[in-house]
């Protein structure tokens, strides 16, 4: 199966609420998540899609956050399509949000034994950190977090995206 990366953007907005839908299940908007990010816009440079041929099988996005004053970017959510799981989909966009912003600060809720292990993500820096509902605690995750505060709430905020390259 050939995948092929787009910008987010390039995806019918449609078929991207329908493949979340698919993945996440349509009470999706009520999780943790949704709370730390809500009323951001998608960071267009760090959010991508995944086809097979013309089908959208995947797609990652990212939003403006902030820990304090710090700029955060929040990964997720990671969604592949239901058929297409196991299959290097969520990797691929794993790996094309690193390499566009190798520096930045990241922040996810999500399976630390699969991000821990290929994408760098831990929980070690985020046990004092809150945010607007409730969360596994070893599933909160950060990566490049040495700059981030160790306590305070993680929550949306507007920033340049050359802010979270520096």
């Amino acid at each position: 199966m050939t995948i092929r990366l787009a910008p987010l953007s390039d995806a019918d907005p449609q078929a991207v609420e329908n493949l979340l839908d698919a993945a996440f299940g349509i009470d999706r908007h009520s999780r943790t998540a949704y709370r730390i990010r809500e009323g951001m816009p998608v960071i267009d440079a760090l959010s991508f899609a995944a086809f097979a041929e013309d089908v959208l099988v995947g797609s990652i996005q990212s939003w403006p956050v902030a820990l304090g004053d710090a700029a955060v970017v929040l990964v997720g959510p990671v969604a592949v399509a239901p058929d297409r799981q196991r299959a290097g989909v969520g990797r691929k966009l794993m790996e094309r949000l690193i390499e566009t912003a190798p520096e930045a600060p990241m922040a996810m809720i999500g399976d630390p034994e699969y991000y821990g292990r290929f994408f760098g993500f831990t929980a070690e820096a985020t046990g004092g950190w809150a945010v607007p509902g409730p969360v596994e605690r070893r599933r909160l995750l950060a990566r490049n977090a040495e700059g981030l505060p160790r306590t305070g709430t993680l929550g949306p905020r507007t920033f340049a995206l050359g802010e979270v390259n520096a």
